[in-house]
C-alpha cells in the first residue's frame, strides 16, 4: 500500500470507471464516458475537479478510470493526474487496486458522475469526518432533505431505525484499517441493492439485530464496526443535492434543470 500523505494536506481520488457492460447513459449521450458528459457547458468531470479544489483539497486531483485522451478533454482548468491501476468490478476493488498503487492515505474519495458537488458540501463532510476520529466515513443525506428539495426524484433510501438515507458518494479513507472495510464493502457489492443480503453477510448474529431491532443510524454503524474491526462513522449532511449523483437520463435531466435554474 502506498505510504500515508502528510496530514496537513487532504488527497482526493474521483473514480471515473463504467462498468464491464459499459455505461448506458453515456452511450445515450454518445459520448465515450459520463465524465465527458456536458452540463451547462462544462463536462461533469471538470464540476467535480473545480468544487474539490475549490474546498482546498490537494491538486493535482487524482481520477480512476479514463484513459489521458478522455481525461484531457473531461477535466477542464483543475489540475489532475491520471491514476495507471486497474478498474475492478466494481468501486470497492477499483479503491482498493488504487491505493495498492499510486494512491496514498487519508483520502477524499468520491464519483465523476458527483456534478452538483460544491465546495461547501465537500467541506461539510470532510470536516465531519475528522471530527469523528473514525477510519472510514460515509456521506449520506436524508430523505426527509433531499424530497423537501426535489419530491420529484427517486433515490435508493436505506431505513436505519426511524431514519431513511440515502448515500451521497462521499467517502473518506483515513487509515489502513478501512482496507478492512472495503475488502468486506467488494465482497458485498453484488447485494448492493439488498440491505438485508448484506447484513446477513457480517454473521447471523448481527444481521438479525440489525434487521429484526431496527437501531437507529449510530448503533448500526457501531455494530459494523465491532464486526469488520474498524470504525465506520456516518457524516449526514444537510444538503440535498449531495445524494444526487447522475445514472440516468432522468437524473441527468434533473442536474441540468437545477444548474440551469442557479445560473438564472
Amino acid at each position: 500500500m502506498t505510504p500515508p500523505a502528510p496530514e496537513t494536506a487532504i488527497g482526493a481520488l474521483v473514480l471515473a470507471g463504467a462498468r464491464a457492460g459499459g455505461d448506458a447513459l453515456a452511450r445515450a449521450e454518445g459520448v465515450v464516458s459520463k465524465a465527458v458528459i456536458e452540463i451547462d457547458g462544462r463536462p461533469m468531470l471538470a464540476r467535480v475537479l473545480a468544487a474539490l479544489a475549490d474546498a482546498g483539497v490537494r491538486t493535482p486531483v487524482a481520477v480512476l478510470g479514463l484513459d489521458e485522451a478522455v481525461l484531457a478533454a473531461a477535466a477542464g482548468a483543475t489540475p489532475c493526474r491520471r491514476v495507471d491501476s486497474p478498474v475492478g468490478a466494481g468501486p470497492a476493488a477499483s479503491l482498493l487496486a488504487a491505493l495498492d498503487g499510486p494512491v496514498a492515505l487519508p483520502v477524499l474519495v468520491t464519483t465523476c458522475d458527483h456534478a452538483l458537488l460544491t465546495p461547501a458540501m465537500v467541506a461539510a463532510f470532510l470536516g465531519g469526518a475528522r471530527a469523528s476520529g473514525a477510519d472510514l466515513c460515509v456521506g449520506l443525506a436524508e430523505r426527509a432533505t433531499i424530497e423537501a428539495a426535489y419530491p420529484m426524484t427517486r433515490r435508493t433510501y436505506l431505513r436505519l431505525g426511524g431514519a431513511e438515507l440515502s448515500g451521497c458518494n462521499l467517502f473518506y479513507l483515513a487509515d489502513a484499517r478501512a482496507l478492512r472495510v472495503l475488502r468486506f464493502w467488494q465482497a458485498a457489492e453484488q447485494d448492493r441493492k439488498r440491505p438485508w443480503r448484506i447484513a446477513w453477510r457480517l454473521g447471523p448474529l448481527t444481521a438479525l439485530r440489525i434487521i429484526l431491532g431496527r437501531p437507529g443510524v449510530d448503533a448500526v454503524f457501531a455494530l459494523l464496526s465491532r464486526r469488520l474491526g474498524a470504525t465506520v462513522a456516518p457524516v449526514i449532511l444537510p444538503f440535498a443535492e449531495a445524494a444526487i449523483d447522475v445514472d440516468s437520463a432522468g437524473d441527468l435531466a434533473l442536474v441540468r434543470g437545477i444548474l440551469a435554474a442557479r445560473a438564472a
